[in-house]
């Protein structure tokens, strides 16, 4: 049984917006998933659909086993969301907003206790819990609507945008929390617009474009399947490197020099090349985050 199995997924507005043209995708469970696309491109209408607050045009999804459609309750039961945009009061406390979502699902306070307790310190968040949202921190408010989501112990959590306007630090410390969590079994589905999120964090990915999905398949043998991939080598000189054949070699200085392999080509054969030429290396990094290229190209064709 898959975590998520969506078939043939349409939506048209009563705008005529097309949203979705028909889209096909799976999670397994206990995956990491990354959805990508641009802003338009569908992705808030298909979580809108999982989640049971847009109704498909046609097509068919299903949470768990259950039929988002005939069964929305049981599938809704089944996930935690993290919206955009914060919805919650800022009136109320921080552990009452928990208890409140944990009542939405037929929870007691007292049954919903132990696990919110746990989820608080996890965040952050315990020492705040008897405060007012309003006084959060845009990033504490951030891992307020995760600890929100996930007081109810959902087998899905969704996640949009989960770490935007989150600073660097808590950043990474919601990268450690969210692992754990998906080590322990949580299937996660995540959009984002920061792609080393998704290198760092994710297994598998689909890239949505236009209403479709365009590409899908592991962060591995996604990135394996690039066609070049560039470089910036740290070099004692670069007056040798022009005699290098059969590399690309772009902009140089001094002491660096960016080059570019074909798919066919490998690491090992560069450095051997460059030792040949007398050419002594200090370092070597990625030019560009090869996700990017990848998503960028995608979505550009």
């Amino acid at each position: 049984m898959r975590a998520i199995d969506v078939q043939q997924l349409q939506k048209t507005y009563a705008s005529g917006t097309v949203a979705l043209k028909g889209v096909t995708v799976s999670v397994e469970q206990g995956d990491f998933f990354g959805l990508l696309g641009a802003n338009g491109a569908g992705k808030t209408t298909l979580i809108g659909i999982l989640s049971g607050l847009v109704t498909p045009t046609s097509g068919t999804g299903k949470i768990f086993g259950f039929d988002i459609d005939t069964q929305r309750d049981d599938a809704k039961q089944q996930i935690g969301i993290v919206p955009q945009e914060f919805n919650f009061s800022i009136f109320e406390k921080v552990w009452d907003i928990l208890m409140a979502q944990a009542g939405y699902y037929g929870i007691s306070a007292k049954d919903a206790a132990p696990h919110a307790e746990v989820v608080l310190n996890k965040l952050g968040l315990w020492e705040k819990r008897n405060q007012p949202s309003r006084a959060l921190s845009g990033g504490m408010k951030r891992r307020l609507m995760i600890a929100r989501a996930l007081v109810h112990q959902p087998k899905l959590l969704i996640l949009d945008e989960p770490t935007a306007g989150v600073d660097v630090e808590l950043r990474y410390g919601m990268w450690e929390y969210l692992t754990e969590l998906n080590k322990n079994g949580t299937t996660i589905l995540m959009t984002t617009h920061y792609l080393e999120e998704v290198e760092r964090l994710c297994r598998n990915l689909a890239i949505i474009k236009n209403g479709e999905i365009v590409k899908t398949g592991s962060v591995s043998s996604l990135l394996q399947g690039m066609d070049v991939r560039t470089y910036v080598l740290t070099v004692d000189s670069t007056a040798n490197v022009a005699t290098v054949k059969g590399f690309e070699f772009g902009a140089m200085e001094p002491a660096s020099v960016e080059v570019t392999l074909r798919k066919e080509q490998s690491l090992g054969e560069l450095f051997d090349a460059l030792k040949i030429a007398h050419v002594q290396i200090f370092d070597i990094r990625p030019q560009e985050n090869r996700l990017e290229r990848l998503f960028l190209d995608t979505i550009r064709a």
